[in-house]
């Protein structure tokens, strides 16, 4: 950490701040230092206790404890952010996007104490995050707006008799919030009541506010946001559109920019209304706006709310058209005018972005954690394409599950939409988290779809096609590279040529090195004959290879009867990591000899955890009896609860209790099967 000397107050006093602390962690903490070091701003990091050796807090200048993990006594705790910027001597604070990039409180209280928010005004905030309020004001300045009823103190009588005007199918919201907590798409009137008291429960439980309104549902929606810059000086510019249509359950996976659904007559009347919307407020800083456009008729769009703070997306909005936004956020509250006109803003290619997260598509994209053993990125120029990577991981991270799974995201341009896609494609090929199981292979997948490369984009066609996705199954050869990497670990150590053989690995009579290794449901064993440079493998259930192999560093390469691949390979107690051309995926070595279905106990099972997480119920005693389909311990992560039942009748052996963090595959329970279910 950089040594500093801080002023008395802290306070600015013209020009561009001297230190900026950055109130947020992972990927958009470390994309915010990198501006402010590239401005010679001295950066202030703050970190909770599970993020003290975070890659943030490495990178910054200057790094204050602000709690434990929990985000409430952490990043979401304003007195501490606002002491830990007063110590520090920050002239300014970055929300970033989350945790309190929103909260009108949060920049009152930095604005009560003389600390610069950068951000828009609070009573900007404040109004943006009504969702009435800001159809209000928009509609004031001929911003359009979904078909809806949107006043105050709407009751249900009210939502109901009004729902006919507004026509079906029509769209229950929550007045705060967001996230898709509380909407309700409702096609039938009989639907209506029931509609509103489940959405009324879950606004409550979500936002502390049950007030709700109604829009029309926009059929085959297009998700379109234009990125907004206004000063304090009155001069408010558009940065083009992004297209977001690409979602699960009402979050952003794949973004892009410009919208492959717009032309330029209409780009330019929501530009023009994205700014009339920032005008609304007295708007200042970055903003983005967000639009519902159906896809029939992609020259009618729709307000639907503003977001008051950095998008998680912006990356593309800066590719397309070579704007540093941290930076136009940063000059903007330091009182600068914004040095870029209408006229001077082009967009130049294309951009996509997606973004990785810590979670498995292949088991309903549960949370995943562990420990990150490496990190592969992808080389930044491919000729006809650039990529960027944002993230907030390197070898050593730990994945829990206290906060948002997006670990990075991966960003290219190119001179039209199809090279974007195609480099966005070659980019996540290079592309691995060993360790953590991610959604990497899935987005491929995604990019692959006719309809995503054709541009035809909707809210749904995520959800749609998950159903056909199939996650990526070792074959014969990465089981080969799994065994030849511990083979090669355990032989790099020889004395006098005597080679090791790996522990819990066996010699057979003519020497083999024999290993039971498994991947996914398929488990086989592998023996290796002959020294690294000229030898054998066999693979039980497949055939004979002549390979080569070589292990240097983190690189293993294998030459298979004469094909060569190299890998970045590594290992966390029994599972090998295998990052490999286009695809990445673990192998674990199984120790014990499988269960026979004539053995004594071949009916028993262990329930393990799907996900990192923590214990938040167990349904019954230990040693007490359950019948299959009994839930016998709940696992929570990230607001998700996840019921593990027994699979068969028998007696229970608690392993965990209520309370107790637990990983991927950690056995929760046994169940000793009774004589009746094993028949």
């Amino acid at each position: 950490m950089t040594t500093q000397l801080f002023s008395a107050t802290g306070e600015h006093s013209g020009g561009l701040f001297d230190t900026v602390l950055v109130a947020n962690r992972g990927e958009i903490a470390v994309r915010v230092i990198r501006t402010l070091r590239a401005l010679g701003i001295t950066s202030v990091a703050v970190y909770s206790d599970a993020d003290a050796g975070a890659r943030h807090v490495r990178e910054a200048d200057i790094a204050v404890r602000i709690g434990p993990a929990a985000a409430r006594l952490s990043y979401l705790d304003i007195g501490a952010i606002v002491d830990a910027a007063r110590r520090t001597g920050a002239q300014a604070v970055h929300p970033g996007y989350g945790f309190l990039a929103e909260n009108a409180d949060f920049a009152a209280a930095l604005d009560a104490t003389g600390i610069v928010f950068i951000g828009p005004p609070v009573n900007a905030i404040k109004t943006m995050g009504d969702k009435i309020a800001a159809k209000a004001a928009v509609s004031e300045f001929d911003v359009p707006v979904v078909p809806g009823i949107s006043r105050p103190g709407l009751t249900d009588a009210d939502l109901i008799a009004g729902a006919p005007e507004v026509g079906f199918p029509v769209l229950v919201k929550p007045s705060a919030g967001g996230g898709g907590k509380g909407m309700r798409v409702v096609h039938d009137a009989a639907d209506l009541p029931g509609a509103l008291t489940s959405a009324r429960r879950e606004a409550a439980s979500a936002f502390g506010d049950d007030t709700l309104f109604l829009e029309r549902f926009v059929l085959n929606p297009r998700h379109i946001e234009v990125q907004v810059l206004a000063d304090q000086h009155g001069n408010v510019i558009h940065l083009g559109e992004r297209e977001c249509s690409l979602q699960r359950r009402h979050q952003k996976v794949i973004e892009e920019a410009p919208s492959p659904l717009l032309d330029a007559a209409t780009r330019a009347r929501i530009g023009e209304a994205a700014c009339n919307t920032a005008r609304s407020v007295d708007y200042t800083g970055a903003g983005t706006v967000e639009f519902i456009v159906s896809a029939d008729r992609p020259d009618e769009f729709f307000f639907m709310e503003m977001n008051t703070r950095l998008q998680v997306e912006h990356p593309v909005t800066e590719m397309v058209t070579g704007v540093d936004l941290v930076e136009q956020q940063v000059r903007i509250a330091a009182g600068d005018p914004l040095h870029i006109a209408q006229q001077d803003v082009t967009l130049t290619g294309h951009a996509i972005e997606a973004r990785v997260y810590s979670e498995d598509p292949g088991s309903g994209f549960l949370p995943t954690g562990g420990t990150v053993l490496d990190v592969v990125e992808p080389a930044g120029d491919h000729g006809y394409c650039t990529a960027r990577v944002d993230s907030g991981i390197y070898p050593g991270t730990v994945v829990g599950s206290d906060y948002d799974p997006m670990l990075a995201k991966v960003i290219a341009h190119g001179p039209d939409r199809a090279a974007a896609l195609r480099g966005l494609d070659r980019a996540l090929s290079g592309t691995a988290v060993l360790g953590v199981t991610t959604n990497i292979d899935f987005l491929r997948f995604l990019l692959a779809d006719a309809d995503v490369r054709a541009g035809r984009l909707d809210t749904g066609l995520l959800d749609r096609r998950l159903p056909d996705y199939a996650a990526p199954q070792a074959d014969d050869i990465d089981l080969i590279a799994a065994a030849s990497y511990r083979w090669l670990q355990a032989w790099q150590d020889r004395d006098d040529n005597v080679w090791s053989v790996p522990s819990g690995w066996r010699t057979g009579a003519h020497a083999p090195t024999v290993a039971r290794l498994g991947a996914g449901e398929r488990v086989e064993h592998v023996s290796l004959t002959g020294v690294p440079e000229s030898a054998t493998a066999t693979v039980e259930h497949g055939q004979t290879y002549e390979i080569r192999a070589a292990l240097s560093g983190r690189v293993l390469t294998l030459n298979v009867d004469g094909l060569r691949t190299e890998y970045v390979a590594a290992a966390d107690g029994a599972d090998i990591w295998l990052a490999g051309p286009a695809r990445t995926v673990v192998v674990h070595e199984v120790r014990e000899a499988p269960v026979r279905a004539d053995d004594e106990h071949a009916g028993d099972a262990e329930l393990h955890s799907p996900m990192p997480g923590s214990v938040v119920a167990v349904g019954v005693d230990d040693g007490a009896g359950v019948t299959a389909g009994e839930v016998v311990v709940t696992v929570e992560a990230m607001k998700m609860e996840h019921a593990l039942k027994a699979p068969v009748d028998g007696v229970v052996e608690l392993l965990v209790a209520v309370g107790d963090q637990v990983k991927v595959g950690q056995p929760l329970a046994r169940i000793t099967a009774s004589k009746e279910s094993e028949q």
